[in-house]
C-alpha cells in the first residue's frame, strides 16, 4: 500500500484493489434512512449485467453507472462533472450504488452514448410495475403532454452568428439527429420560438403525477403520431384499468378519439382544437345532415378523397343554390344574406369526414362541470415539466 499527499489531498492506492479516497476532510456522512431509501430503490430495479473476463482493469458495472444517474436525477444534480464530485465526497452513496472505485465523468458519458435504451427502458418498467403492485398508480386517469428539449448547437444561440439559422434542410453539424420545430411563447399573440432539438413526449398517471411511458424523439415528429403508440404498450404492459385520457387540445384527433373509445374502452376527455374544422359549430339534423345558419338542411354534392388530408370526405352545399324546387318553395336568395350565397357557386358549404365515427365526437359534452373538472388534472403533466 502506498500513501501519498497530493495538494493538500490524501490519496490511498492499494495494489491489487482500484481504490480512491478523497479528501478525508470534506468527506461527509448520510442518515442511515436516507442510505437505506435508495438501497431499497436500487434492489427494485431487477437488471442484470455480464461481468466481461478481461485482463486489464475491470470497468465500472453498468448498474452501478445506471444507479448512480437515478441518483443523479433524484437529487436534481445538473452536471455528470456535479455527481462525480457527490459521489467522492459522498462515499456511502458509491458503495450502495454498487462502484468498487470512483467514476469518473468520461465513463458516465460514455455509458450513456453506448448503452441501448431497451435497458433504461425496462429499469423503468419495473419500478412502475412496484408502485402498481403496492397500489401507489391506479392508471385509472391517463394524461399526455410533451416539452421541446433544445439540442445544444450554435443555432439554438440567437447571440451567435449563423446563416439560415432555422432552415429546416440544413441540420447542425453539431446533432445531426436534431430536427427544426416550433414552440409557442405567448400563446394569445400566436407568437412562437422556432429551435434545433428534440421533443420529449410522456404518459402520466393524473392522480400521483408519476410517468407511466416516455420516448424522446426528433423535434418534427407530431405528437399525434406517439399518443396510440404508447397507450398500447401501456394497457399491454402494464394493464391498467384507464377509463379516462386527457390531453389538450394539440390531440384533438378523431384518430385519437376513436381509438380511445373503442379499444380502449376509456373516455376522451381532450380539448376541442377550432383549427381542426372550417367549420367548428356546424349543427346536424337527426339524420346526420348537416343545417345551414338559415336551418335548412343541406343537400349532399357527393363524396370525394381529400388527397390533402389523406381522408375521405361528404361534401353538403346550399339547397337554394342545389335545388330549383327548393329555391321555389322558400325564396330564391338566402334569408340571412350570406356573403358566401352570392360569392360562392355552392353557397354555404360543410364537408363531413366518412372514413371515421364523427358521432363519438358528437357525444363528448366539452361544456359539462365533470369534464372541466376532469380536464383540470391534466395538469399534472405541466408539472412534470417545470422548465418547458
Amino acid at each position: 500500500m502506498i500513501k501519498l499527499f497530493n495538494n493538500g489531498a490524501f490519496h490511498k492506492i492499494q495494489w491489487g484493489v482500484n481504490m480512491y479516497q478523497p479528501n478525508l476532510l470534506l468527506v461527509k456522512e448520510l442518515s442511515k434512512s436516507y442510505i437505506q431509501k435508495f438501497e431499497l430503490l436500487f434492489s427494485l430495479l431487477k437488471l442484470s449485467y455480464e461481468r466481461p473476463h478481461i485482463k486489464r482493469r475491470p470497468p465500472h458495472p453498468k448498474y452501478a453507472l445506471l444507479n448512480a444517474l437515478i441518483y443523479k436525477n433524484l437529487r436534481s444534480i445538473p452536471t455528470l462533472s456535479e455527481l462525480v464530485s457527490e459521489i467522492k465526497n459522498y462515499p456511502q452513496i458509491a458503495q450502495i450504488c454498487g462502484f468498487a472505485s470512483f467514476p469518473s465523468t468520461e465513463r458516465f458519458s460514455s455509458f450513456l452514448k453506448d448503452t441501448p435504451n431497451q435497458i433504461f427502458a425496462t429499469a423503468g418498467d419495473n419500478l412502475i410495475k412496484e408502485l402498481i403492485a403496492l397500489g401507489q398508480i391506479k392508471g385509472r386517469y391517463i394524461s399526455c403532454d410533451s416539452c421541446p428539449i433544445k439540442a445544444n448547437v450554435k443555432e439554438n444561440n440567437l447571440k451567435t452568428s449563423a446563416a439560415n439559422r432555422f432552415n429546416k434542410t440544413r441540420i447542425p453539424k453539431g446533432d445531426l439527429d436534431a430536427r427544426l420545430s416550433a414552440y409557442a411563447i405567448f400563446p394569445d399573440k400566436r407568437k412562437v420560438q422556432f429551435f434545433w432539438g428534440y421533443r420529449n413526449f410522456i404518459l402520466n398517471d393524473a392522480v400521483t403525477e408519476l410517468p407511466v411511458a416516455e420516448i424522446t424523439v426528433p423535434a418534427n415528429v407530431y405528437e399525434q403520431h406517439l399518443v396510440i403508440p404508447l397507450l398500447k404498450h401501456v394497457k399491454k404492459v402494464f394493464a391498467l384499468p384507464i377509463e379516462d385520457v386527457l390531453g389538450d387540445s394539440a390531440f384533438d384527433s378523431y384518430n385519437i378519439i376513436e381509438f380511445v373509445v373503442k379499444e380502449l374502452k376509456a373516455k376522451p376527455v381532450i380539448a376541442k382544437n377550432p383549427r381542426r374544422s372550417k367549420n367548428p359549430d356546424i349543427k346536424l339534423s337527426r339524420f346526420g345532415i348537416p343545417v345551414c345558419v338559415a336551418g335548412f338542411d343541406m343537400i349532399s354534392r357527393g363524396k370525394f378523397y381529400d388527397k390533402e388530408q389523406n381522408r375521405m370526405r361528404h361534401k353538403f352545399v346550399c339547397p337554394i343554390k342545389e335545388s330549383k324546387k327548393f329555391a321555389r318553395k322558400v325564396g330564391w336568395f338566402c334569408p340571412w344574406n350570406h356573403p358566401k350565397f352570392f360569392s360562392n357557386r355552392y353557397g354555404c358549404t360543410t364537408n363531413l369526414r366518412i372514413d371515421v365515427d364523427t358521432s363519438i365526437r358528437q357525444n363528448i359534452d366539452y361544456g359539462s362541470q365533470a369534464f372541466k373538472k376532469l380536464y383540470n388534472l391534466r395538469s399534472s403533466t405541466e408539472r412534470i415539466f417545470p422548465d418547458s
